[in-house]
This record gives C-alpha cells, sequence and structure tokens, in this order.
C-alpha cells in the first residue's frame, strides 16, 4: 500500500512540535509496512506542507508516485488551503483520512501549543469546498504513537484497497449466466463506468481448452498431488480428478493473460454435460488462492466477492441466502453446492457427486464429480452484497454475523450464521430488491465497506442495526 502524506503546517505555530508529529506520523505508518510519499525536509519547510508552492509540489509527487490514498495530518493547526488545493492539484480522486496531532501537555499562557483540534475543522471544511470526500476515524485527534491512531490507519488502508482494487479490477465472466437466472443480469456498460472491466470467454473455448491439454504436462501432476492434499478425493473418480486439474491449469492461465482478479463461472449444467465434471473443486481452489470465483455467471456476484476480500485480506466466498433456522430467527444457513474455499472449512474437506443435479436427472452421475463438501468453521462473517436499481444506480446490502454450531445438517459447502435483526435486515433485501446470492469473508469489516461502498463509491448502502449516521455500526455484542 502506497499512501501520500500531508503534514499540514501553519508558520505561526511551533515549528519544532510540527516537525515531531511529522516523524512521528511516518514512523507509525513505516512500521505498518506502508509505502510513504510526502515531501522531503529539503524539498519543503520542515517537510510539511503549508503554502501554494509546497501544494503543488506535494500533489506532483502524489501523482508521479501513483499513490493509493491520501492522509492528512494536522501536525498543528494545519493550513487548510495548502492541504485542500494539495488534494485538488493531485486530481487522484482517492479516499482520504484526516486526523490532528494532540497536545503534549496541559493548556496554559506562553506553553507551545497546536490547537489541532479546532485546525482539523477547517481542513474538513476546505475538502468540502473543492468537492473532495474524507475518512475521520474512530479518534480524529491523537498522537500518531497511539494504538487508536494504528487501528484507524488499518481500517483506511483497507477502504483504499477496496476502492483501488474495484476501481481497476478485471473480470472474467466465463459462459452465459444459465437462462433460469435472471438476478444473475447486469448492465456491463454500467460496471465499466464504475471501474471493472469484464473480460468476456465462451465457455466453449474453456472446455475445448481444458481437453487439450496434455495428461503428463509437470504442472497436471503437481495439480493433482496438490487437489488430493486439498480435499479427500476417496469417492471421485481418477478420470474426473484430471478433468479437475485441467481445468484449473486453463483458468489459472487465462488468469494471468488476462491479468484477472476475479471470476464468474457457468458452473452448470453445460460444463458437466460437455466437458463431465463440477466446476466447483477448481472455484474453491481458486478461492483460497485469492481469486474469487462466482457461480452461475454472476458478475456482481464477482464484485462483492472481490471487495469483501480486499476488505478483509483473506478469502471470500458466494452463498446462498439458503434456509431459516426452523426455530431460530437470527439463525441463517448461508450455503453453496460446494464452492467455498478449504479455508473456511472446520476439517478437511471431501469431494463428492452433485447429488442435486443427479436426482434432478439434468445430469449423469458420471459427469457430476466435483462438490466441495465441509461445515465451515465457528467464526465472524460479514456479509455483503452489490447490485443494480432498475436504473443501473448502485447499492450494496451489508450485515456482520458470526458462524456457530448447529446440528441441522445439509449438503455441500455450508454454516449457520447468527445475524442480530436478521427478519428486519431480510425485509429489506426483499423491499431493496436484492438477490439471492450474498459474499462472505471470515472476519467483521463492515465498517470497511461501509466507508468504501458509501462515502468513495457512492453506493446506497443498506444494513441492520445502524446506531449513528455516517458510520457503520456493528450491531453484535461482541
Amino acid at each position: 500500500m502506497r499512501l501520500g502524506f500531508i503534514p499540514a503546517n501553519r508558520g505561526m505555530f511551533n515549528e519544532r512540535l510540527a516537525s515531531r508529529m511529522r516523524t512521528q506520523t511516518l514512523d507509525s505508518l513505516t512500521a505498518q509496512g506502508i509505502d510513504v510519499v510526502v515531501p522531503s525536509t529539503e524539498q519543503t519547510r520542515q517537510g510539511c506542507v503549508e503554502s501554494r508552492e509546497e501544494a503543488e509540489l506535494c500533489a506532483k509527487l502524489f501523482r508521479e508516485q501513483d499513490v493509493q490514498g491520501i492522509i492528512i495530518g494536522a501536525v498543528n493547526f494545519g493550513d487548510e488551503q495548502a492541504a485542500a488545493l494539495t488534494v485538488r492539484r493531485a486530481a487522484l480522486d482517492l479516499p482520504i483520512l484526516i486526523f490532528g496531532c494532540q497536545e503534549d501537555e496541559r493548556l496554559r499562557i506562553g506553553a507551545p501549543r497546536r490547537d489541532s483540534f479546532c485546525g482539523l475543522l477547517s481542513i474538513g471544511e476546505a475538502l468540502r469546498q473543492v468537492g473532495a470526500r474524507y475518512s475521520v476515524g474512530q479518534r480524529p485527534i491523537c498522537f500518531p504513537s497511539d494504538a487508536a491512531f494504528k487501528q484507524d490507519v488499518d481500517w483506511f488502508t483497507r477502504v483504499c484497497r477496496v476502492v483501488h482494487g474495484i476501481k481497476n479490477a478485471r473480470y472474467g465472466q466465463i459462459g452465459a449466466r444459465p437462462d433460469d437466472f435472471w438476478t444473475c443480469r447486469f448492465d456491463e456498460k454500467q460496471l465499466q463506468r464504475l471501474g471493472p472491466t469484464t473480460v468476456t470467454l465462451d465457455l466453449s473455448e474453456v472446455i475445448g481448452g481444458s481437453a487439450k491439454i496434455a495428461d503428463g504436462e509437470p504442472e497436471i501432476k503437481a495439480l493433482l498431488a496438490d487437489i488430493s492434499d486439498y480435499a479427500d478425493t476417496s469417492a471421485i473418480a481418477k478420470d474426473s480428478l484430471l478433468k479437475m486439474a485441467k481445468l484449473e491449469l486453463f483458468l489459472r492461465r487465462w488468469a494471468k493473460e488476462e491479468a484477472l482478479n476475479a471470476f464468474a463461472i457457468q458452473c452448470w449444467t453445460s460444463i458437466q454435460n460437455n466437458y463431465g465434471v463440477c466446476s466447483c473443486t477448481t472455484m474453491s481452489r481458486l478461492g483460497d488462492a485469492r481469486m474469487p470465483a462466482a457461480c452461475e455467471s454472476d458478475i456482481l456476484g464477482t464484485l462483492s466477492m472481490h471487495a469483501n476480500m480486499l476488505a478483509a485480506d483473506q478469502p471470500s466466498a458466494l452463498a446462498d441466502w439458503n434456509n431459516l433456522h426452523n426455530d431460530d430467527d437470527n439463525l441463517v444457513n448461508v450455503w453453496h453446492c460446494g464452492v467455498f474455499p478449504k479455508s473456511f472449512a472446520k476439517e478437511k474437506p471431501k469431494l463428492s457427486v452433485h447429488g442435486m443435479m443427479v436426482d434432478s436427472g439434468s445430469v449423469d452421475a458420471k459427469d457430476a464429480d466435483g462438490i466441495v463438501n465441509f461445515v465451515v468453521r465457528e467464526s465472524p462473517l460479514t456479509l455483503s452484497r452489490i447490485t443494480q436499481s432498475a436504473d443501473g444506480e448502485w447499492k450494496a446490502a451489508l450485515a456482520e454475523g458470526r458462524i456457530e454450531d448447529n446440528e441441522a445438517a445439509t449438503s455441500g459447502s455450508y454454516g449457520w450464521c447468527r445475524i442480530p435483526q436478521l427478519q428486519s435486515f431480510y425485509r429489506d433485501v426483499l423491499l431493496r430488491h436484492f438477490p439471492h446470492h450474498v459474499a462472505i469473508t471470515q472476519a467483521n469489516v463492515g465498517n470497511v465497506l461501509w466507508e468504501a461502498f458509501g462515502n468513495y463509491l457512492g453506493f446506497d448502502v443498506y444494513h441492520p442495526g445502524q446506531v449513528t449516521p455516517g458510520k457503520y455500526q456493528s450491531a453484535l455484542p461482541f
């Protein structure tokens, strides 16, 4: 993560205090692994930003070094015009975090002071006047060495990762959506305006390309070993495992060639009837490798999964809002045929035939190997779904919950998730026209997605339990 830092100075205040806070902020940011772009002490006075000339220089640095977000620190009162001008001249449309530095000692006449509590308000107002959106942490005035500042920076870098990742994403759409699934429709032109590019490939090319890969390729042998280590494959025919390995290798090569970030795949029933295996195992393994793969060519499901993965910095999955528990109104089964990443699992997964397809008569048993069976381990969970209104406007449903053990069981990959105020939220999902697919990841990153979606991407965001305006508030007791 590369962030630009604007140490906002105002010369009538103590420069020694400003310099010390600049240094302390840099130390804190670099300790968190952030590549910081900031004027040097040779380029500007004290390495801070106060004048128009310094603002122009700082903006040029940000443009040249392609920063992914900007932090404005009022190291004393701070010059609001210089801070706002830097942002405007950089013209990067990036997430911005503002904070002010705490006083070193009790206020008294004649003592050096920062007054950043006042100055930060002026910086925020100046940013508003130039049309810049910005974020504020949970503790806006603090020392950069404080744990609170480090937590706010961690939150902000995740927001930057989501916004930057989505705006620059490339999603592979493999095959058409199944005709029955209107819920997977989307407007590709509107998606391009948001940022992501859709790269299409006909399913026949995937089937043909996978089939042409030689059985004896070294990469195939390695993948077969990996798949056997990934899950219990004792119930799967060797020919089916070989087809899975070839499919995975083809998709990995295509992803590299097209610089893809995620997939959406026409996962049934053409690939079973024409290639002879389910794509579930391949999709599960790609997900564990931070390459989300959505079912049923659901590109907006792909977008939702990608956002969750970026926010949590760990694998995500696409689930059905499958089943309300029969005697618990806040407990929902999040499930899919068998595509969740192995990292979600309570125990080692087991591969099996897709019984639902076979029972429906749509696929022969010999062609339906490959779903990944396991129960999701107990964990926090963030659920999100991005979709479009009939007019193309973007919106997102967002909730936090927790996976818990329950004796109710089914096949495929699944977990029972407790979501406070689920019934109220479910009404919003229905009334605000969200589809049946929802992205999940095993972390509570609702605040990150709320800020990225609502503040920087311009989505309408719906979620249960918001206590105060402006910032997502978890309704959970933990």
